[in-house]
């Protein structure tokens, strides 16, 4: 049964690729785990935007974060020895990353002076980080993702308040992936990438988080959604590598539009620009990223 008319499809364009001098195919302990038969040059991921216009995109398995300015010239902002994730500028300019090995990390782009933020919880190790979202009151959701899945429902969302305060808002997700808040700053959208599942999660004080709901069911396939971003409207752009898709969904979770990829099917994460309407993506198969515009 179909419940809703089928989305419009909008067309992608590729905005910038990552020069060659930058890939290096050779297996990886991450592409082992993650991409087993596969020899990949690079894993784009984390895309984010600072004031001045430049682009920031993390490289996972050999622990790069690049930056793209206007003229879309490409520079090796920091490398070092963690798998890079999710990211966003802070309000000093420090990028804040959410690392896989090494958990939340403030980077200094220009120094690349790496400042740990969160490194474990109750004295254990985090499962491995993958995503994040600032809140307008200092506190920084992300999630705990790991090699969870359908078969061990175990992920978790954290929330870290600027007082050093961590709670545990979920802790039975089958691989928590992307996380963005909605506008007013009430609920936080949360991919499931194996439960092929987004998550609305009410936001309190507390750390109960109650009446989470099933918020977006999105198609099975080889992979569920990933990266999420919400726009001022509160859409709810949906990052879909295992369709080569972006889903971009009313507030009441209704497919709106389509955005296919041009290029490889690996969509991993986006960020929109300040105009509201054009839609960033990496393309992690490829090492490009993409671009879309959306409508108003």
């Amino acid at each position: 049964m179909t419940w809703f008319t089928p989305p419009t499809d909008i067309e992608s364009r590729v905005f910038s690729s990552l020069p060659e001098i930058f890939r290096r195919p050779r297996p990886t302990d991450w592409g082992a785990a993650n991409k087993p038969g596969a020899v990949v040059d690079s894993f784009l991921e984390g895309p984010c935007l600072a004031p001045d216009g430049t682009l920031y995109v993390a490289d996972i398995p050999y622990g790069r974060i690049f930056s793209i300015d206007a003229s879309r010239r490409w520079s090796l902002v920091h490398e070092y020895d963690g798998w890079p994730n999710g990211m966003k500028v802070g309000a000093d300019g420090s990028l804040l990353v959410a690392d896989y090995r090494r958990g939340l990390l403030r980077i200094d782009p220009e120094s690349g002076t790496i400042h740990p933020v969160s490194t474990s919880v109750n004295s254990e190790s985090f499962k491995g980080l993958n995503d994040l979202a600032l809140l307008p009151d200092g506190s920084v959701l992300f999630t705990d993702q790991g090699q969870t899945g359908m078969h061990d429902p175990s992920g978790r969302l954290y929330r870290l308040w600027p007082d050093g305060r961590l709670d545990r808002l979920i802790g039975n997700a089958a691989s928590p992936n992307g996380v963005a808040v909605n506008p007013a700053g009430t609920h936080a959208y949360l991919a499931l990438t194996r439960a092929c599942q987004v998550w609305r999660v009410p936001l309190a004080p507390s750390a109960l988080a109650s009446k989470t709901q099933v918020f977006a069911q999105l198609p099975g396939g080889v992979s569920g959604p990933d990266g999420l971003v919400v726009d001022r409207g509160g859409r709810v752009i949906v990052c879909d590598p295992g369709h080569g898709s972006a889903w971009v969904l009313s507030p009441l979770g209704e497919p709106l539009y389509r955005v296919r990829s041009c290029a490889g099917r690996t969509l991993t994460n986006a960020v929109l620009r300040p105009d509201g309407r054009t839609l960033l993506m990496t393309e992690s198969e490829s090492g490009q990223i993409l671009e879309a515009t959306l409508p108003g």
